[in-house]
């Protein structure tokens, strides 16, 4: 029997955690409706009732992923121009355990989105909302003399998300060779970098 209305949005926020628990020890590779009710003590039976497919937990572990990432702790944010973006960088990068540990599970999700087809464009609409968030940071910085008046905010955007999350991998991978204080080295150079990075001929 499914649970009634009451019951189902009362444990909602035990199956979130469930699925955040386990994505945080396996994976998405280890998501699966077994894992998930084993970490919540249930039957797979009974939270089939929230997931009725695979697909389907695999969509809500990726909303709840987005949400938990927007919701994070940010450092200070300057007003406007090139130290906001690199604010906004630095807080993607893995610069500590919880920054690690969801990088791993955004990076652990890429093989599923690229292997299907409305998954893949959910994670391409995230990107487009990341570019969105960085563009008028790069557009402060043109308006202030930072950049050169002829920048693309559009390209620099999406140059800075390239940037950022290729170093992300790298640090995930080689975390001794891309310890915080050498990534942050790198988002400055980069940044720096943002004033003679060549515009569209």
């Amino acid at each position: 029997m499914p649970p009634a209305p009451g019951d189902r949005e009362a444990r909602r926020k035990d199956v979130s955690e469930a699925v955040w628990r386990v994505l945080a020890e396996k994976g998405f590779g280890g998501l699966t409706l077994r894992a998930v009710a084993a970490a919540m003590g249930v039957s797979t039976g009974m939270l089939m009732h929230y997931f009725p497919t695979k697909r389907a937990l695999v969509a809500h572990a990726l909303d709840l992923l987005e949400t938990r990432t927007a919701e994070r702790p940010r450092r200070e944010r300057p007003v406007e121009g090139l130290a906001a973006l690199r604010a906004m960088l630095l807080d993607i990068l893995p610069l500590g355990p919880d920054d690690t540990a969801r990088n791993r599970i955004w990076v652990s999700s890429w093989d599923l989105a690229l292997a299907d087809e409305a998954l893949g464009s959910d994670q391409a609409a995230r990107y487009a909302r990341l570019r969105s968030t960085l563009r008028p940071h790069v557009e402060a910085a043109r308006a202030i003399g930072e950049l050169p008046p002829d920048a693309d905010a559009e390209r620099l955007a999406a140059a800075s998300v390239a940037f950022v999350h290729g170093l992300v991998v790298q640090a995930l991978f080689d975390p001794d060779r891309f310890p915080a204080d050498v990534q942050i080295a790198m988002v400055d150079g980069f940044v720096a970098s943002l004033a003679s990075y060549p515009s569209p001929s």
